[in-house]
């Protein structure tokens, strides 16, 4: 794969995947400070106001230009309302390996909205960009997102002790449930 990424408008179930862009800082922001979503994730920076989410999309279309992730905003087909995220994080291109990762706003949380952004991202990295192994990884005790991953052809592979950072933390450690799919799966 030759870099940058170009960001492609994927489509299915009812979604339409596309780049995230400057005018979603507060969709954006939402989102990453939902107590939900706290509860699972830490950033490494903090993201906990509108510069922070400019920031963070800032890095997002970097990482685009430069190959190193490719991160969608999840939005309704019909309406286009953002419904949440889905992306692939530290591509490995010798290896052909990134992790995925989602999330969803409260709004669209139980109408397999993560799921389905998990299959069309997964087929694209595999047909499109030619990627042989994406893993996903949770928080252990995210029981939701296990389901997801799992309904989604990523089957456990095991525990990394300490691998993510504590909720809301930055300087205790928690456990991380391995996932992974192979384009052969």
């Amino acid at each position: 794969m030759d870099l940058p990424l170009t960001p492609a408008g994927l489509l299915g179930h009812g979604l339409r995947l596309r780049p995230w862009h400057e005018d979603d800082v507060q969709t954006l922001l939402r989102g990453v400070t939902d107590p939900e979503y706290l509860r699972w994730n830490t950033h490494n920076v903090p993201v906990d106001d509108e510069e922070g989410a400019a920031e963070l999309l800032r890095q997002r279309a970097l990482g685009w230009a430069r190959g190193e992730f490719a991160t969608y905003c999840v939005t309704d087909e019909s309406t286009a309302a953002v419904l949440g995220h889905v992306g692939l994080n530290s591509i490995n291109w010798p290896l052909r390996c990134a992790r995925v990762g989602y999330w969803t706003l409260p709004e669209a949380r139980g109408r397999g909205v993560a799921g389905h952004a998990l299959e069309l991202i997964t087929r694209w990295a595999f047909d499109e960009i030619g990627l042989h192994r994406m893993e996903l990884g949770h928080a252990v005790g995210h029981d939701v997102s296990c389901r997801v991953a799992e309904r989604g052809g990523y089957p456990a592979e095991g525990t990394l002790r300490g691998a993510m950072f504590g909720a809301g933390r930055r300087d205790t450690f928690r456990d991380l449930h391995l996932h992974a799919r192979l384009a052969t799966d």
